[in-house]
């Protein structure tokens, strides 16, 4: 579009008034190359979503004959474990596989065996932006059977919380699962999508590991090996 300045321009300034419209030119031109930038990244991403596709059914078919090791890449992860109560980690017990699919929304697939718990053999969750640009989210209704949704003690547990805890992280994993009070900030769904999706192996071999532990031992070997150095 044509730059349009709010401010007067003072006499003899004429040059910084061009220069500031072919500066406008040009930026003009690097949007039209950033959405072309986008539009050939996505194509991209779609293209090495479907090449990923045979790879992840043969490793859900893997993970499908280990015990428990849904559960377990979640509830060992250093970020995750305090949000899980015993009675989540038994519905998760029946976890068999995750899947998470990324275009232009995020959504988490959870399969789960036959359980005592709820109906549904599928539970997902899907983030997206809204009409406003702003991130939102919605999820699968959870069909409780009879005496056994954990939901409402989770409800108890967030009544009985202070008013400080009100802006943190949901207890439990289905408090999470039903949660879209702020999908823009939502620290389990990134543990899934960065960590335990990508490579569940890692989270389940060694799940005490994070980012900022190795950062902190490779910091304390780069300062051990400069002393060396001096000496």
């Amino acid at each position: 579009g044509v730059f349009v300045s709010h401010f007067p321009c003072p006499k003899g300034e004429k040059e910084q008034q061009e220069a500031t419209e072919h500066i406008d030119e040009v930026q003009n031109e690097i949007d039209r190359l950033n959405e072309q930038a986008s539009e050939e990244i996505l194509k991209a991403e779609q293209k090495y979503n479907k090449l990923h596709q045979p790879f992840f059914q043969k490793r859900s078919e893997l993970i499908a004959k280990i015990p428990d090791f849904g559960v377990t890449t979640f509830v060992d992860h250093p970020q995750v474990s305090a949000l899980f109560g015993e009675e989540d980690e038994e519905a998760l017990h029946y976890l068999t596989r995750v899947k998470v699919t990324e275009f232009e929304d995020i959504k988490s697939d959870f399969y789960f065996d036959e359980h005592p718990y709820f109906e549904n053999k599928i539970l997902s969750k899907e983030f997206h932006l809204n009409e406003s640009g702003d991130p939102s989210s919605k999820s699968t209704e959870i069909k409780w059977k009879s005496g056994k949704e954990l939901m409402k003690r989770s409800s108890q547990m967030q009544n009985k919380a202070s008013k400080k805890r009100q802006h943190e992280e949901p207890e439990g994993f289905f408090t999470w699962f039903t949660d879209h009070s702020d999908a823009g900030a939502d620290d389990l769904g990134e543990v899934i999508k960065h960590d335990s999706w990508p490579n569940p192996l890692q989270c389940y071999l060694d799940p005490d590991t994070d980012d900022e532990e190795g950062k902190g031992e490779d910091d304390d070997e780069e300062e051990e090996g400069l002393e060396a150095i001096d000496e």
